[in-house]
């Protein structure tokens, strides 16, 4: 018997059925022949499976990650493969920026783009052989739906898909920030108050993951009509300032910045633990935190990532991860479960199929994903579930 030391990129890569299976086809039909791709992704072991898929497709890959989530064995495995690969494992936005500047120097025909980074770059650097591409999150669609006259090209906007919305935001990302929030901190839910600020699919599930979990939620959302579903999807639904100071645990995942500012300081509940579940580091806004004046004091638990502020009026309170997005920050981070990125990273390779064939136009800017697309990806992944 021959035994094999394998590796976590192995675990993952024969865990993506669905993008093993668009691999095998992409061999054959050979979609994205002649043609770049730049990606701006989380660089961690399940977006390997979705490059390689791209690959086996013909493309030509150019590649950088986002901020405080890159892995650096990801990157060298890629790089092992002969993938160019810019990225570096930064909280520094500058850096973070300069690899974004590399990805466009190399003018790819194709873009993956994650908090539509590097499509704004290309809005104020256009070049001719820009075909389009994906955007995946809610955050990049906000930032990129001002742009659409200056692009003028098809982005399909991943997150707006309904598998997206159920498989990946609904259910992964309650998932995994609640097996973050274990993992940062070992510590229980169970009797502890969490207040969940957003309520759209990340916050629903969330929420919901927590309650399980015996904890007693509270969410906070600024349309009405969305805190009234709260309502009645049984959570409690008590005012900001309310929700902030009865809170054991605090999460934002919202898609919008300045969620919780040192202005809440006076309202944060002495040992509150703070954590993030946007893509962007700017919902819970750590750095007015650091340099508060009330702020006596800073413990750093540099191996488990939380720091502890020490306030002057004794009370003191947690940040896991830096205020980064949680799921992705820390010790050992997991991210959101195979079997949901497996499905997202399908629909992201066939609408990038779509727009590399010249079958989307620039009507298609910044709009969902294509509903056949969508039918195409819930079958493949049913048939192979049955």
């Amino acid at each position: 018997m021959m035994e094999k030391t394998a590796t976590r990129i192995d675990w993952i890569g024969g865990s993506c059925r669905l993008l093993t299976a668009t691999a095998a086809e992409f061999e054959r039909t050979r979609p994205f022949e002649g043609l770049s791709i730049g990606t701006g992704i989380h660089l961690e072991p399940k977006t390997v499976a979705l490059l390689m898929t791209l690959r086996a497709g013909g493309a030509r890959l150019v590649c950088t990650g986002n901020l405080n989530s890159t892995q650096p064995s990801t990157v060298e495995f890629l790089r092992s493969q002969g993938i160019t690969v810019f990225a570096t494992q930064t909280t520094d936005p500058a850096a973070h920026h300069q690899s974004l500047e590399a990805v466009i120097a190399e003018k790819p025909d194709l873009l993956l783009d994650n908090g539509g980074d590097l499509f704004a770059i290309a809005a104020e650097k256009p070049y001719a052989n820009l075909l389009g591409g994906t955007e995946e999150t809610t955050s990049g669609r906000t930032r990129l739906l001002p742009l659409r006259e200056r692009l003028e090209m098809p982005i399909l906007v991943i997150n707006d898909s309904p598998i997206k919305q159920f498989a990946e935001n609904r259910h992964a990302v309650g998932q995994s920030l609640f097996e973050s929030y274990l993992r940062f901190t070992n510590r229980s839910t169970n009797g502890k108050r969490v207040t969940v600020f957003g309520y759209g699919a990340c916050g629903k599930g969330t929420a919901a993951c927590f309650r399980n979990a015996f904890s007693t939620v509270s969410v906070v959302d600024i349309d009405p009509v969305t805190t009234l579903e709260a309502h009645l999807d049984g959570f409690v639904t008590p005012l900001r300032d309310q929700a902030i100071r009865s809170a054991d645990i605090i999460i934002t995942v919202t898609g919008f910045a300045g969620i919780v500012t040192a202005a809440d300081l006076p309202l944060v509940k002495d040992g509150a633990i703070l954590m993030n579940g946007g893509h962007f580091p700017h919902e819970i806004d750590v750095e007015a935190l650091r340099r508060h004046p009330d702020v006596t004091g800073i413990n750093r638990y540099e191996a488990d990532h939380i720091e502890t502020f020490h306030l002057a009026d004794g009370r003191c309170f947690h940040v896991l991860g830096g205020g980064h997005m949680a799921n992705l920050a820390g010790p050992r981070p997991l991210g959101n479960t195979v079997e949901s990125m497996d499905l997202g990273f399908t629909l992201q390779v066939r609408c990038l199929e779509r727009i590399a064939r010249g079958e989307a136009g620039s009507q298609s800017c910044v709009v969902r994903v294509p509903r056949d697309i969508d039918a195409m990806v819930a079958n493949a992944y049913l048939d192979l579930a049955r």
